[in-house]
């Protein structure tokens, strides 16, 4: 979860703004958490504090109803209606707030489950559910060292059928201006800017340079990367400065859940 909020906030200053260019500042008074923060938090309270997840995403997201960035349309009127009904999305953000689920359950069964209940609340369409799922399933076997860094791109085609395109064509599709927003597109892609890494830093930096959806491409990268490499102390003080007491509150309880599930 701690690479995701990295992530998110190290790419918001660029989802509306200027292109990004080789060597930015990681974090600059510009950036801010994003509506990918806010979810990804909320999923982590719900597991931990035994919530549902849509009770805990309507809650989160009407805290801070203004997010840097906004919330997507169809899911900023999902969270104000009377009534909270999945909306058949595919896009970005059922992958983008799961990393908490490869992290807070301890098989593969289940991760795999409660991936798929965290997104079909709002994204019940077969893509969102995969891309969910995948990134899940992805943090897990890294954590756990179930598949090594070569045995990704295979294990992920034979498990949830993507083609993980190579970085050169992922930037590509970023200097072309697309905006990348559905779950078929940004999961490859965050997938091939860990791949391509040295380091966590280095992943969070290579998704931001695709450009496009900076801030969910670089949290998705952030959360595989942070299952792998070693996050640097002063990056995760960094990015926590930015949030206020309740997300902290949060991140808290899950780092002292995270110790708890590892060790048993």
């Amino acid at each position: 979860m701690l690479g995701a909020i990295i992530g998110d906030i190290v790419g918001s200053r660029f989802e509306f703004g200027p292109a990004p260019q080789a060597g930015f500042t990681l974090f600059t008074p510009d950036c801010n958490y994003t509506d990918d923060t806010i979810c990804t938090i909320a999923i982590a309270d719900a597991i931990m504090n035994h919530r549902d997840y849509s009770e805990a995403l309507i809650d989160w997201c009407r805290r801070y109803p203004e997010p840097m960035g906004g919330y997507g349309g169809m899911f900023a009127k999902w969270v104000f209606a009377d009534e909270h009904k999945p909306y058949g999305s595919y896009g970005n953000g059922s992958a983008m707030r799961v990393s908490p689920v490869g992290w807070l359950f301890n098989d593969i069964d289940t991760v795999m489950e409660e991936a798929k209940r965290s997104a079909e609340v709002t994204h019940n369409h077969e893509e969102g559910i995969r891309g969910a799922t995948c990134i899940a399933t992805l943090i897990y076997w890294l954590r756990t060292v179930r598949i090594t860094k070569d045995e990704v791109e295979h294990s992920i085609k034979r498990k949830f059928g993507y083609d993980i395109p190579p970085l050169k064509d992922v930037m590509r599709i970023g200097s072309l201006g697309h905006f990348d927003g559905t779950c078929q597109e940004t999961v490859p892609a965050a997938i091939s800017c860990f791949l391509e890494s040295d380091s966590f830093e280095d992943a969070v930096r290579k998704a931001v340079l695709a450009d496009g959806d900076t801030d969910t491409k670089a949290a998705i990268a952030g959360s595989i990367a942070e299952s792998y490499y070693e996050v640097p102390d002063e990056i995760i003080d960094k990015a926590l400065s930015f949030l206020p007491k309740d997300m902290l509150d949060i991140v808290t309880q899950y780092c002292d859940t995270v110790i708890k599930v590892i060790d048993s």
